[in-house]
């Protein structure tokens, strides 16, 4: 599926989770016909995420829904501002009122700390990177935060790279004997597939460059020190793409960029993201 054709599929189970057999609240006290108009109001700074998601949830329920932009994904916000107003049944509004703050919460708060992170790789030639680690169901949404926020996503789940981790070595018997059966697998089963391996120590680098070249197309760098990150990268030499994991936060994140690396991965960007306060608000005329 496309992200379009994924953004349906959440938005029909999210919205069925949540009305169920019906919304007693507003059936009970507001007529079918009542229109309404709402507006998102920002409580927090930060950076803007989910204005796109929003419209298309108001327009999967109400496809007439008036739907008007103050601000777009990726503008900062302050305290006080406007971010949007919709025009449509208040069923709808009041239907989709929480399925919105929660999408808009969340992936405001990934593409805030994301964007701490990309400002300070200004100046690098180092990428960010995010992971699988996300919330399950909601991981479309977490990692378009993510891109939102200045960050490029990784695999987007276990189908569309190979990476072999390093339990997935320990279990193959070594890294050589992975990197081997990997490599057969995507001729035989995937052509065009890539490969990227998790190294633990220098040892483990020297072994990708012994039998990986046109095979691998990343070394992961896990868990080394900056100053190992600079010798591994010395020694790799732009024969693979070269990835820092582990340990990496907002306060040590330059010293590995300055290390020459290409990516640095950072889990934290979506496991660690608080959402940020925003309300959606009727609007009495």
């Amino acid at each position: 599926m496309n992200f379009e054709e994924q953004l349906h599929h959440l938005i029909d189970e999210a919205l069925k989770e949540d009305i169920g057999d019906g919304d007693h609240s507003t059936l009970s006290c507001i007529e079918p016909t009542a229109k309404g108009k709402a507006v998102l109001k920002i409580k927090q700074d930060g950076i803007l995420a989910g204005v796109e998601v929003a419209q298309k949830i108001f327009a999967y329920k109400e496809p007439t829904a008036f739907f008007t932009k103050f601000k777009n994904d990726g503008d900062e916000m302050k305290y006080g501002e406007r971010a949007f107003e919709v025009e449509a049944s208040v069923h709808t509004i009041l239907q989709c009122e929480r399925l919105v703050l929660n999408c808009m919460q969340r992936m405001s708060g990934i593409a805030t700390l994301t964007k701490q992170y990309t400002d300070l790789l200004k100046g690098f030639k180092t990428k960010l990177l995010d992971t699988r680690k996300t919330t399950p169901n909601f991981r479309l949404l977490e990692k378009e935060a993510v891109k939102i926020g200045g960050g490029v996503n990784h695999r987007f789940g276990l189908f569309d790279m190979i990476m072999l981790k390093d339990n997935h070595i320990d279990y193959c018997g070594g890294i050589e004997k992975a990197i081997e059966k990997a490599y057969r697998y995507v001729v035989a089963q995937k052509p065009g597939l890539k490969i990227e391996v998790e190294t633990r120590n220098i040892e483990d680098v020297k072994k990708v460059l012994a039998i990986g070249k046109g095979k691998v197309f990343r070394v992961m760098l896990d868990n080394f020190s900056p100053e190992q990150i600079k010798e591994a990268v010395a020694l790799i030499d732009n024969v693979f793409e070269t990835e820092a994991s582990g340990g990496i936060n907002l306060e040590n994140i330059q010293s590995y960029a300055s290390a020459g690396v290409d990516y640095i991965s950072v889990g934290a960007l979506i496991h660690q993201a608080k959402s940020l306060d925003l309300s959606l608000k009727a609007v009495i005329i």
